[in-house]
């Protein structure tokens, strides 16, 4: 594992992530399910193709994006008076190759936290189910494979309403396991997609 010591969404935080797998797209690849997404090929040439241009695709930020972005710093001053957790805030995390990664919402001395600022109607349809959403639980379960944690904590935040929610996802080694094989395939046909553009 390599922390990449840097501010999130500055030009060398989209450089170092440039072309490769990263976190929140990890259910392009692998599903909570434990199956390979059917969305692998889409993303292989997104990845692709970022590569090529030697710049990141731009994507469509609506209004709820900016906001949920906006909030993310007290949503994680939150967590750390709720649950009396210090939360160390890091770039970007790489495999040693640099072929993988993600960019945690903040480490703890013992897990990670992934913060998500939703709209009220997602964020009152998150407490009804009082668990990590299953679309988020490749990128949760991906960054402890990242990190080696053996714990993540699942936030769910809104400002103006009196409960949020703090749930503790634990790592799964199933899923890992079978994730740790699928990437491993992605990223062959990754290299070899660039080999056969590059030629």
């Amino acid at each position: 594992m390599i922390i990449h010591d840097m501010e999130q969404g500055t030009e060398e935080w989209f450089a170092v992530r440039l072309g490769i797998p990263t976190a929140s797209k990890f259910a392009d690849i692998y599903t909570s399910t434990g199956k390979a997404s059917s969305s692998q090929g889409k993303y292989l040439h997104s990845l692709t193709a970022e590569w090529m241009m030697g710049k990141k695709i731009e994507t469509y930020q609506n209004d709820a994006m900016n906001w949920g972005n906006e909030k993310e710093p007290e949503a994680r001053t939150y967590y750390e008076l709720e649950w009396g957790n210090d939360v160390e805030q890091t770039g970007f995390i790489t495999t040693d190759d640099g072929m993988i990664g993600g960019s945690p919402d903040g480490l703890t001395e013992a897990g990670g936290l992934e913060i998500k600022c939703p709209t009220p109607h997602v964020h009152v349809e998150y407490l009804l189910a009082g668990k990590c959403p299953s679309k988020y639980v490749p990128q949760v379960q991906g960054l402890m494979f990242l990190t080696g944690k053996p714990h993540w904590d699942f936030v769910s935040y809104h400002p103006d309403m009196a409960k949020q929610l703090i749930v503790r996802v634990e790592r799964s080694e199933e899923w890992i396991e079978g994730f740790t094989a699928e990437i491993q395939k992605f990223n062959t046909k990754l290299l070899s997609m660039r080999e056969r553009l590059a030629a």
